[in-house]
């Protein structure tokens, strides 16, 4: 698909409730931490990228993983994996994109505005959240 056909689009991930002083970072293409940071006191963490989108939609970026033909999701690394080698953890949250509808990537595009995913940072037994988590999209 030529590069005409495929509009780059903002993602912004917002964590809320991050656990406090423990390090999250988005994967880096390579699998190395990229833009590490930690909540002080529990405020939100925001990480932005750029994905480009093209009909279909298919997904593609360097934040963006792959997992079969359709799945399209991007790791956030917490602890030991994005970077704090003191860190008890070593996780990953894996949030998915390849579910979020037309109407919405069209509107970030148009606008120049950002597709926003929140996702919670805190799992319920009070430990960083992992594995694939549940996430809110808006534009």
């Amino acid at each position: 698909m030529s590069k005409a056909a495929q509009a780059v689009v903002t993602f912004r991930i917002v964590i809320k409730q991050p656990v406090r002083r423990v390090l999250y970072s988005l994967q880096s293409k390579n699998g190395e931490p990229l833009d590490p940071k930690a909540s002080r006191e529990g405020e939100p963490l925001t990480f932005e990228f750029a994905v480009r989108v093209a009909p279909g939609p298919k997904f593609s970026g360097d934040q963006v993983r792959r997992e079969g033909s359709e799945r399209r999701f991007v790791y956030v690394r917490i602890g030991q994996l994005a970077g704090d080698k003191s860190s008890p953890w070593s996780r990953r949250m894996k949030i998915d994109i390849h579910d979020i509808g037309d109407a919405i990537l069209a509107r970030a595009a148009k606008a120049g505005s950002a597709v926003e995913l929140t996702v919670s940072g805190t799992g319920a037994d009070g430990t960083p959240a992992c594995a694939t988590v549940q996430r809110c999209v808006g534009a």
